[in-house]
């Protein structure tokens, strides 16, 4: 009878933001509105300082202090960020460069997926943009906790593992100030744990390309992270061919072949790191990694709209 009683007072609060340029949505389980409310602007606040860490459209964060000084001089940061710099590298080494945080040096005015591109630039033109990507280029200093970019122009950015890293972030924090189920979702990267307030698991839904409202399969999960990387957020549409936003760094070029990755992790910010390469390695050797990979799943839509999944993954 008690823990009947406990489950009906029990509620999950949600609040809305907008960071990182991205829609943030947090969930907290409890009985308490204040308490959850308190514990929800704390997660807000956590994912604010680690924005200001990682940004590129402050000059005066660590990642463009480290970006100013390319081809000049090493950068000190925060142990914090050295950190999420050796994570990246070391994916970057496993994907064997599909996943590379210095792809911030390709230049906008050459990929701008949206109504105005009409015309995808030639290959010899891709190849010499993409030059200056290369994350063994990136000198790590233990020592000291310094960051140096070797070549001049090389930039840096966290688009493709900063989201799951705050959410990551939000979520410990969560855990710490005693919220025993949540879940915090950074555009559909999200990481769940706990139980609803009904006890049952979290339910999410995996994304259908062809109609991104509506999703084409559900997952009941608890303690895991999903991330999906699609063609269908931002895409060019040239000579009636659909290309991705998601660029091949070795060629400069949108891949193809593949319309999503779902990957389903432990932690969100491997989830949301896996997701883009798997998409660039396309859909046997992506699938091979994964299976290699402890903990790990991953379900694939291609072209052709066939599913592929991963070992360990069955989906209704």
């Amino acid at each position: 009878m008690l823990q009947s009683e406990l489950a009906v007072s029990l509620m999950l609060h949600k609040r809305v933001v907008r960071l990182m340029g991205n829609r943030f949505e947090i969930s907290v389980v409890a009985e308490d509105e204040a308490w959850a409310n308190d514990r929800i602007g704390e997660a807000v606040a956590e994912i604010q300082r680690i924005e200001a860490l990682l940004t590129t459209f402050n000059d005066h964060s660590q990642t463009n202090q480290i970006n100013a000084q390319a081809g000049i001089a090493p950068v000190r940061v925060e142990r914090e960020v050295f950190e999420l710099i050796r994570r990246s590298l070391r994916i970057s080494e496993l994907t064997q460069g599909a996943f590379d945080i210095t792809y911030g040096s390709i230049d906008k005015s050459l990929w701008n997926f949206d109504t105005t591109m009409t015309s995808l630039p030639d290959a010899e033109t891709a190849k010499r943009m993409v030059r200056l990507i290369n994350y063994r280029n990136v000198v790590l200093n233990e020592a000291n906790a310094s960051v140096f970019l070797k070549e001049k122009g090389m930039r840096i950015g966290f688009g493709g593992i900063g989201k799951g890293y705050a959410a990551e972030m939000a979520k410990r924090l969560l855990l710490q100030k005693g919220v025993k189920s949540g879940i915090v979702n950074a555009s559909g990267d999200l990481t769940a744990w706990g139980s609803q307030p009904n006890g049952s698991p979290w339910t999410i839904g995996v994304a259908d390309p062809n109609a991104k409202n509506q999703p084409f399969s559900y997952l009941n999960i608890s303690n895991v992270a999903v991330a999906t990387s699609g063609n269908y957020e931002k895409y060019a549409v040239i000579g009636g061919k659909k290309y991705s936003h998601t660029i091949d760094p070795k060629t400069g070029l949108p891949v193809s072949g593949i319309k999503s990755v779902t990957i389903l992790s432990p932690n969100a910010e491997i989830a949301d790191a896996m997701a883009t390469p798997v998409t660039v390695m396309g859909v046997r050797v992506g699938l091979d990694l994964i299976n290699q990979m402890q903990g790990m799943a991953c379900i694939i839509i291609d072209d052709k709209d066939r599913i592929f999944t991963s070992k360990n993954i069955k989906i209704s």
